[in-house]
């Protein structure tokens, strides 16, 4: 039976992830930094997720899929690699599919030889917990938004905390939509441009991060009129003449969307400035940092 699939362009793909919460059966997720087709018989072929890509990546396409081949899937899906077969496989798994997953299984011990990847590799990654993740049987979606437990260790001091630590926020408002890139405040500014998260993972976002800098927040997941921000970003760079950018992300991949607005507001903008992209993780720790 021919019928309709989504079909994703790898070199468009820049890895946004902006369409993954909008595929409501899961079967899209990001590998390797891009967004993959990781199930044929869960894409229902409605494009729910091509509105979202901002890049024009993901289009229908009419192929065999009916009635559902695993033998085909998976040949398809060994060419992209060990973590794409981990991920269909888990998704068959978490599924119920698991008549499927074992077909999988069965046909690459059968072709072991020709195998780009160590098949008990896969095997081991496939059973492997995802550290901090709470594990739910149907989870699918933004991988930016799966619950997970984060575990620290008390901190160890001798003397009680007296005082709370000291705000280094020198301006308000801070929220994107409501800053005024006019605002004398920003003139010649050192400027800090966070996803909303960052300052709740990052215990010393104040004193690491803020100190001595001017702020503005956003998310580029659920704020609206990103093209705003990307003009006021502009008008920081060529009439507040901010001295320099720092975008902050955390490690999800929802949050390059921030980056990216940077980014064309800077080819935009009539002066240069130096841009830092800056990466943090859920738990708090700087990951990345670079100029770009």
């Amino acid at each position: 039976m021919i019928r309709e699939l989504v079909k994703i362009d790898e070199k468009l793909c820049d890895g946004c992830g902006y369409c993954i919460p909008n595929c409501h059966e899961g079967a899209l997720q990001m590998i390797d930094g891009k967004a993959r087709l990781v199930s044929d018989l869960l894409c229902d072929g409605l494009g729910a997720c091509i509105g979202h890509c901002p890049q024009g990546a993901i289009t229908i396409e009419k192929r065999e899929a009916e009635p559902y081949d695993e033998i085909k899937a998976i040949q398809l899906i060994i060419p992209k690699g060990k973590n794409t077969v981990v991920a269909h496989l888990k998704h068959l798994r978490d599924h119920n599919e698991t008549d499927y997953m074992k077909e999988a299984v069965e046909y690459m011990r059968v072709n072991k030889g020709s195998l780009p990847f160590d098949l008990n590799e896969v095997i081991r990654e496939m059973h492997r917990p995802k550290i901090g993740v709470m594990q739910q049987p149907h989870a699918a979606g933004c991988p930016g938004s799966q619950a997970r437990t984060i575990e620290r260790k008390p901190a160890m001091t001798s003397t009680p905390i007296l005082e709370p630590s000291q705000s280094e926020l020198r301006q308000w408002p801070v929220q994107m939509h409501l800053i005024n890139p006019a605002a004398g405040y920003f003139k010649n500014s050192d400027m800090i441009l966070a996803a909303d998260c960052v300052a709740f993972s990052m215990g010393n976002f104040h004193s690491k991060l803020l100190k001595g800098k001017t702020l503005a927040i956003a998310c580029p997941k659920l704020d609206q009129g990103m093209d705003n921000y990307m003009q006021k970003t502009t008008h920081l760079i060529d009439e507040a003449l901010i001295n320099t950018l720092t975008v902050v992300m955390m490690e999800v991949p929802c949050c390059g969307g921030l980056l990216q607005m940077v980014q064309k507001a800077a080819a935009l903008a009539s002066r240069k400035v130096p841009v830092k992209k800056m990466i943090v993780s859920v738990e708090g720790e700087i990951i990345k940092e670079e100029w770009i």
